[in-house]
């Protein structure tokens, strides 16, 4: 019986994404200030009006979100409502424990070099191309059956079918060299029709709605927590990458195919919950890290004003981010 792995990408003029990268934006504002900046900023987005809403508490009181807005969402109409993070929720922050409960899932495997799955980084990665030559909203997406490519969605903005069909003709050829056979390949290019309207103008967006995008495309479960908008005191963006790192060094380690890590806390304590890897298969019970917030932030240096990248193209798989290495 044949297995099939599909994953899609977004581009950053995606609605959603949009929304993404004002939060971490104003994140890294805040950050760029003070680095214990507590932050939790939620944009929702749509049809020329914009609003802002969260929690800030912060040393640094003069970020001037509307420039933000404007540069991401060109010129619309804002609304903010952002008050100090609540004295119940802060309590338990400032003893060190985790901002939140939840659970984090964490994954690599040696698929490819970016340790994600194919179909992610497929996908991924012809959504770049294509965002390089039309950087407006747009859509890909991969099929898989056994390992082999069987069919591409490329939805975007802004361009005629027959150029973006060659285009993605173009980058396949490129990606996969002898290996791709077109007779093999289903397009699907623009296949409700060429688009002129997209983005806010098309569709509204909202914080934390691409989860699966962000994390590790739907072969592999996530814990739940959108990341964007969220300083690292919020476990359900710092613990995940750490599982994330934790699971790229056991891949190495254990000369492993597949690597799941699992961590979970409740709101308050530092130590987590539940702290397991799957490797191959097998669990392995997880030792010599610092799991606290603490230990997480001091480690992956998380204070820093590096987030908004982080909104674009996923939160994995690139070099760049100290999680990865």
């Amino acid at each position: 019986m044949s297995i099939y792995k599909t994953a899609e990408s977004v581009s950053p003029k995606h609605p959603d994404k949009i929304c993404d990268q004002i939060s971490d934006a104003i994140l890294d504002a805040y950050l760029k200030h003070d680095p214990d900046s507590r932050v939790a900023i939620d944009v929702a987005g749509g049809h020329n009006k914009i609003f802002v809403t969260g929690e800030v508490s912060s040393n640094f009181h003069n970020v001037d979100i509307a420039p933000i807005v404007k540069r991401l969402a060109g010129d619309i109409e804002l609304t903010t409502a952002i008050v100090k993070q609540s004295p119940e929720i802060a309590r338990g922050v400032d003893i060190g424990g985790a901002g939140d409960q939840g659970v984090m899932v964490g994954y690599a495997c040696s698929e490819t070099k970016q340790l994600l799955p194919l179909e992610v980084v497929m996908s991924r990665k012809l959504n770049q191309y294509l965002f390089a030559k039309w950087p407006y909203d747009g859509k890909t997406q991969v099929t898989l059956e056994d390992n082999t490519l069987v069919s591409v969605v490329a939805s975007f903005q802004n361009v005629k079918r027959s150029s973006l069909e060659s285009a993605v003709q173009d980058w396949l050829k490129n990606e996969l060299n002898d290996n791709y056979h077109p007779k093999n390949v289903t397009l699907f290019v623009n296949p409700a029709g060429d688009w002129r309207t997209g983005g806010f103008d098309a569709d509204s967006g909202l914080t934390g709605r691409k989860l699966v995008v962000d994390n590790y495309g739907p072969r592999v479960p996530i814990g739940g927590g959108a990341f964007s908008g969220k300083d690292p005191s919020k476990v359900d963006r710092s613990a995940a990458y750490m599982a994330r790192k934790i699971a790229i060094d056991l891949i190495a380690k254990e000369k492993a195919s597949e690597v799941y890590v699992y961590l979970a806390y409740a709101i308050g304590v530092d130590k987590p919950l539940e702290s397991i890897a799957i490797v191959d298969s097998k669990e392995k019970e997880i030792s010599g890290y610092d799991l606290s917030p603490t230990g997480i932030i001091d480690l992956l240096k998380l204070k820093r004003p590096i987030y908004e990248a982080t909104a674009r193209y996923g939160h994995f798989g690139h070099s760049e981010f100290s999680w990865e290495k």
